[in-house]
């Protein structure tokens, strides 16, 4: 393979800009590398990525682009700037058929800071079925199976996917809010109540719990 060099080098920005926009999940260094390499036969260094990536990154932070590229989930991405979410946002509602529920969202606030964990704890801390919610954010791929406990049963254990950090803007699962600072703010049901007072009630639930049986069905959505 041919070195990736002037002039070539030149198109190493407008080759990623490309591939940026065309992917529909956050795109990793390592993608970018091997499609440059594989579709324009030359070896590229991470180098050579990092400058392109970071003039890029400088390029859109110019007003006249209602755009810009993130790192996100250890990938790149074109996203919106924050001076027109409003008008993104409004268009999106109509895409959109529900934003997630309350229940939804306690959720899978569990699931992302005790991940990974099983459903019985899941309801052991919410207090109700936790079925219908598991379900919906399996099928809005924000959570995933990641194997099973080693527990009686072997219950199936579940984790936050990359959607979820992509959904939610983090970079990495560090950047979640520590239980201390975050604040679930409130919403047309109920009063406000810490997400620390959710995920750590858990603690007197699984002292008491008692059997599955009595579990009331939350199907809210």
């Amino acid at each position: 393979m041919a070195n990736f060099a002037t002039p070539m080098a030149e198109q190493m920005d407008t080759h990623i800009e490309s591939l940026i926009f065309v992917a529909e999940q956050p795109i990793r260094k390592e993608e970018i590398k091997y499609n440059l390499e594989n579709a324009l036969q030359v070896t590229i260094d991470e180098d050579s990525i990092d400058e392109a990536l970071n003039r890029l990154q400088e390029k859109y932070w110019d007003d006249t682009f209602a755009i810009e590229i993130v790192e996100v989930a250890d990938g790149f991405q074109f996203v919106t700037k924050g001076a027109y979410h409003h008008i993104v946002g409004s268009y999106l509602k109509q895409l959109t058929k529900k934003r997630l529920s309350r229940v939804a969202l306690e959720t899978l606030a569990i699931v992302a800071y005790k991940q990974p964990v099983p459903r019985t704890e899941i309801e052991q801390i919410r207090g109700v079925n936790a079925d219908y919610a598991i379900d919906k954010l399996l099928e809005k791929e924000l959570i995933e199976i990641v194997g099973r406990s080693p527990g009686p049963g072997k219950p199936l254990l579940y984790a936050t996917s990359g959607k979820f950090m992509d959904y939610f803007g983090l970079k990495s699962m560090e950047d979640l809010p520590q239980l201390k600072e975050f604040q679930v703010t409130g919403d047309e049901i109920g009063e406000p109540s810490a997400l620390e007072e959710v995920v750590s009630s858990g603690q007197a639930s699984e002292e008491n719990a008692g059997s599955e049986e009595s579990l009331p069905t939350d199907e809210s959505e």
